[in-house]
């Protein structure tokens, strides 16, 4: 029965007591007959239902909160870390590796950095004599085959006490054997810039294996293979960029001279 319906839809969507629905339900049946009296009622239920919502049983702010909850989809806001905040940070990791550094035992410190000198020796003599000397370049990359097979044993005597941290299994010990092999591979080569190449390498893989993939040493001697893999690396690239300019410079005053 339609009539029997309506007033049950009513209450259900608009919450209204059952003395309202049974007065404005039988006038909205007449809708068909009479428009006028129609739009009256609908002005009188739509001021009635603002009524109702104006009770004090219901409460605005959990409608709102409600509202809010049901419709509220936009995507989550990330907070961007600001250019202030990014610089603040970097300057705090460089102040600790500096600490890290200066905290390093002396010996260690010290032999290290003596141990960079016959790297940056040799392009710096180089650029300061304005010539490229063969002999001076394959010596640096036979330091540089010594020094890199000098980091691949450390790793066997790092894993070989019983109360090391690292154990003395086929990843510690195979992969320490990987820097001496390229080590020898880059005294194979006749150019020594394909060497120098080797050797840089070589280093970045050492250096991959102590800082990250192997069980870590002291952090201060983390910061001390960073630094010292730096120096090694620009030494090398300087002294293969000395020799591009160097050849250069040959092939230019040749050609002038046949000229």
């Amino acid at each position: 029965d339609k009539t029997n319906m309506f007033p049950l839809v009513q209450r259900c969507c608009f919450h209204t007591p059952f003395k309202l629905q049974k007065l404005i339900s039988p006038r909205l049946l007449l809708y068909g007959k009479n428009k006028t009296t129609c739009s009256s009622l609908g002005l009188r239920l739509q001021r009635d239902v603002c009524l109702l919502s104006r009770s004090p049983s219901l409460n605005p702010a959990s409608v709102y909160a409600t509202k809010l909850q049901a419709f509220h989809t936009s995507l989550p806001f990330f907070k961007k870390k600001t250019p202030k905040e990014s610089e603040t940070k970097d300057s705090g990791t460089l102040q600790q590796s500096m600490k890290s550094l200066k905290d390093s035992p002396k010996p260690a410190l010290y032999l290290s950095l003596a141990g960079l000198i016959p790297f940056v020796f040799v392009p710096l003599s180089m650029a300061v004599q304005g010539t490229y000397y063969p002999e001076l370049a394959f010596a640096q990359i036979t330091y540089g085959a010594v020094t890199l097979s000098f980091l691949g044993g450390m790793r066997w005597g790092f894993a070989l006490p019983e109360n090391s941290p690292a154990k003395p299994d086929w990843l510690n010990l195979a992969n320490s054997t990987v820097p001496p092999v390229l080590a020898w591979q880059a005294l194979l080569f006749k150019d020594t810039t394909h060497g120098a190449i080797m050797l840089v390498m070589a280093l970045g893989i050492a250096l991959h294996y102590d800082v990250s993939l192997l069980p870590t040493y002291p952090r201060w001697f983390k910061v001390l293979r960073v630094a010292g893999t730096v120096v090694m690396v620009l030494s090398l690239l300087a002294t293969a960029a000395l020799k591009a300019v160097s050849e250069e410079q040959l092939s230019d005053s040749r050609n002038k001279w046949q000229n």
